[in-house]
């Protein structure tokens, strides 16, 4: 039986029902650890400190944008060089303390899409997850456009930013990542992934809750906390 692929709305309530004290009983900051960590570690997988060192990350307003800060911080303990392009930072507890552990490591915050794609080796698309809908604002907009027109490879946490989380690339105006690390389980959207790399990361995952919804998700091997999907 293949992995099942989600629905915005199943995505939503797998997320509610892994935080709820009768379900998965997690915290939201559990969470957002877990799967920034298994970003991070999914990157080494495909693209390592020595041939991609600079490392940049594009957070959203966002949960999606907080795993990429955590994914930056991980970078940073795995000896990559990080930097993160974060300019909507809302003024919450978990946002202000993943930005106080960067700054702690020295990780510097651009402030341009362009500042962010200088002098880096890849990036990381962590500026809108499966809760994205409607239109692209500024400045995100000049962010997706310099993804469009870059060579460097990118690797999109979750769902490419700007895809529609259930019909993908559906005007085909969006870009391709080179990597995709979905969370939890792979949204229909990510159908139309045509990247090299395809990972599930976000080991959070109970059997009973996997047979309730019916994932059929792969088996973790060992201590990795991501899986590739293409294996």
């Amino acid at each position: 039986m293949a992995i099942k692929y989600l629905t915005q709305r199943a995505a939503q309530a797998i997320d509610v029902e892994l935080m709820s004290p009768t379900g998965g009983g997690f915290s939201f900051e559990q969470l957002v650890e877990l799967a920034g960590l298994s970003v991070a570690q999914a990157i080494t997988k495909e693209y390592s400190k020595e041939t991609h060192p600079r490392v940049a990350v594009f957070s959203g307003p966002g949960n999606n944008g907080l795993d990429g800060l955590v994914a930056a911080r991980h970078l940073s303990h795995f000896g990559y060089q990080p930097k993160v392009y974060y300019p909507k930072r809302p003024d919450k507890p978990t946002n202000q303390g993943l930005m106080r552990q960067c700054t702690e490591l020295d990780i510097p915050f651009v402030d341009s899409p362009e500042s962010g794609l200088h002098d880096t080796d890849l990036v990381v698309d962590a500026i809108f997850g499966f809760s994205f809908s409607g239109e692209v604002r500024q400045p995100f907009v000049s962010a997706i456009e310099a993804f469009k027109n870059t060579t460097i490879p990118i690797v999109s946490v979750d769902i490419p930013s700007a895809w529609d989380v259930e019909q993908g690339n559906v005007r085909g105006e969006g870009f391709q990542p080179s990597m995709l690390v979905s969370l939890t389980a792979p949204k229909q959207g990510a159908k139309d992934f045509k990247g090299k790399h395809h990972y599930l990361g976000g080991r959070f995952i109970s059997r009973k809750m996997e047979e309730k919804w019916g994932l059929n998700l792969p088996r973790f091997p060992g201590t990795d906390q991501c899986v590739n999907l293409n294996a």
